[in-house]
């Protein structure tokens, strides 16, 4: 799986080709699973984040039979992509061009898509979708609703956005000096208190010496 192969055995009208093995089930429909080095088939503990299980539970495991990702005759089914166009074209393949149903949605890739400007408006670009004529109504048209486009109104938002965010953090930083100023004050009066009780203390035990002296 993932290589490329020459399309050439097929035939004169695949000369040129190139084909990209992308896949494939064997005769009893176990399919191919990228990263098993083997030709045969193995049972592996797979859960919703692997390829060839789909979990009906979250958190939901299951011992499944898978087959590796090396090409063998026992496949009866072979997905292929083609890489490169050959000279012909193949009836029913590459003869017809089918147009795109739906154009890209986000601004900078319908950009990248019209080769636009910053400066040119990208709504004027969207590629519309026709809707199902009804009998004596004119032709109506849908459009996708262009993502990440900005605009005066995106743009004052993110002014305001960022002017609500200053004035947090000149609030917080004003609650801090606040709480500063107020752990500061409670200190130098807890200090005070501390030195009146020792002056207190030490005035008693005067007092209480003096009279002892004097009886």
């Amino acid at each position: 799986m993932g290589s490329e192969v020459q399309a050439d055995m097929l035939g004169d009208d695949w000369k040129g080709y190139i084909f990209k093995i992308t896949g494939g089930n064997d005769k009893q429909g176990f399919p191919m699973k990228q990263g098993v080095l083997t030709n045969g088939r193995v049972r592996l503990l797979l859960s919703n984040d692997h390829s060839c299980f789909r979990a009906r539970r979250n958190g939901e495991r299951r011992r499944k039979s898978v087959r590796g990702c090396i090409v063998d005759g026992n496949l009866s089914v072979l997905s292929l992509v083609i890489v490169r166009k050959g000279a012909k074209d193949i009836p029913g393949l590459t003869d017809t061009n089918i147009p795109r149903r739906l154009g890209p949605k986000r601004a900078n890739n319908i950009r990248k898509l019209f080769n636009l400007t910053k400066q040119d408006d990208v709504r004027q670009y969207v590629v519309k979708r026709p809707l199902p004529q009804k009998e004596g109504k004119k032709q109506r048209f849908k459009a996708p609703k262009v993502q990440r486009l900005i605009t005066p109104e995106s743009l004052q938002r993110k002014r305001h956005r960022l002017a609500l965010k200053k004035k947090r953090c000149l609030k917080r930083k004003e609650e801090v000096n606040t709480y500063k100023k107020l752990l500061a004050q409670r200190q130098k009066e807890f200090k005070q208190r501390r030195q009146e009780l020792k002056r207190r203390r030490s005035a008693s035990l005067q007092e209480s010496k003096t009279s002892l002296d004097s009886a």
